[in-house]
């Protein structure tokens, strides 16, 4: 069955994918009347595949909107998506539209969760971290019938815009400065890549580019939890006890990249002559750090206020010929840890 994809399903479009009537749809829906479990199951099924999601503005036509963006994110701990945040909340507080945010912890399960009840009150748009997500949550976002805008990644196809940086490109272009730098006994600290897709694709991109030119990692360490100095620290100190031959430490964000700068200053070691750090995300809580920490910025606000223009662009004129793939571009600060040559 073919579904106009810019509007937002009704109880009719799974009512005439299962043959249920209306009527019963509502009812499995609602958990409500006596329905067989065969039928029970089988509306289920459909409306999951299809993307439905239950309107819970009372007595209003399936077509209402709110002037809520629904904006979902990761995390609200690691200094990284407040930014975004605020990018978002600069372009909107100049609209009748307002965000609200739900948060998913990387977990799919979560996301998806937070995803269908947020489109439940019929938000008049979608901001959503990253490229990844279930099955189910892709066909909610594919039905909701309004703008939808990925953020924070370009490297992959986006359910209809987005709004990032190529994290492949950003983990390459460090592997390259590193390597010009000099340094080539290289460890690596990070999250846990299954969770956090965007570390996982640095990692990728970072890995191939050493490759490129005959160097691997030497060691690495992962880590589950959020990104903290003490954890920065602990990860630090256990590497070179296990590798005291590495002149190089590349984490996956600037607080774990602060705690290994601040025991290795500690221990009284050379940063950079003896050891180079870099992390990512150009954090300005860290520039009070005694050494500034080398690292690449994430364009955090601007993809927030890109994301924003274009959901406020596409509701302004739905025919409007607005960009909706936009890669913006990081740079590498270079700070006090990464030796320039």
């Amino acid at each position: 069955m073919t579904l106009d994809t810019k509007r937002p399903l009704t109880l009719r479009d799974v009512s005439e994918a299962t043959g249920v009537s209306e009527m019963t749809v509502s009812r499995v829906l609602r958990n409500r009347g006596d329905v067989s479990d065969k039928t029970r199951q089988k509306v289920l099924v459909a409306a999951k595949e299809l993307g439905y999601v239950p309107n819970k503005i009372a007595g209003a036509l399936a077509s209402s909107r709110v002037n809520l963006v629904a904006v979902i994110i990761p995390s609200l701990s690691n200094m990284v998506f407040p930014e975004v945040l605020t990018g978002i909340n600069r372009i909107l507080e100049n609209t009748e539209l307002q965000p609200v945010v739900g948060v998913t912890d990387y977990i799919p399960e979560k996301e998806e969760k937070v995803l269908y009840e947020m489109l439940s009150w019929r938000p008049s748009g979608v901001i959503i971290a990253g490229l990844e997500h279930s099955e189910a949550a892709r066909a909610m976002l594919n039905a909701a019938g309004i703008p939808v805008v990925e953020i924070m990644d370009t490297d992959g196809k986006p359910v209809d815009a987005m709004v990032g940086i190529s994290h492949r490109r950003a983990g390459r272009e460090m592997a390259k400065a590193i390597l010009k730098a000099g340094y080539r006994h290289i460890g690596f600290m990070g999250t846990k890549m299954p969770l956090d897709h965007r570390a996982r694709k640095r990692f990728e991109g970072f890995t191939e580019a050493l490759a490129k030119e005959g160097v691997e990692i030497e060691d690495r360490a992962f880590y589950s939890g959020g990104s903290a100095l003490a954890k920065g620290r602990e990860m630090t100190q256990e590497m070179l006890e296990r590798s005291p031959d590495l002149d190089f430490l590349y984490y996956s964000n600037d607080m774990i990249g602060a705690g290994g700068l601040l025991h290795l200053l500690d221990q009284g070691i050379d940063v950079p002559g003896q050891i180079g750090l870099a992390g990512f995300n150009g954090v300005e809580l860290l520039q009070g750090l005694p050494r500034q920490l080398a690292t690449m910025d994430a364009c955090r606000q601007e993809i927030g206020r890109k994301a924003a223009e274009i959901i406020a662009a596409q509701l302004d004129d739905p025919e409007a010929d607005i960009e909706t793939r936009i890669t913006l571009t990081p740079t590498i600060s270079y700070g006090d840890t990464l030796k320039r040559r």
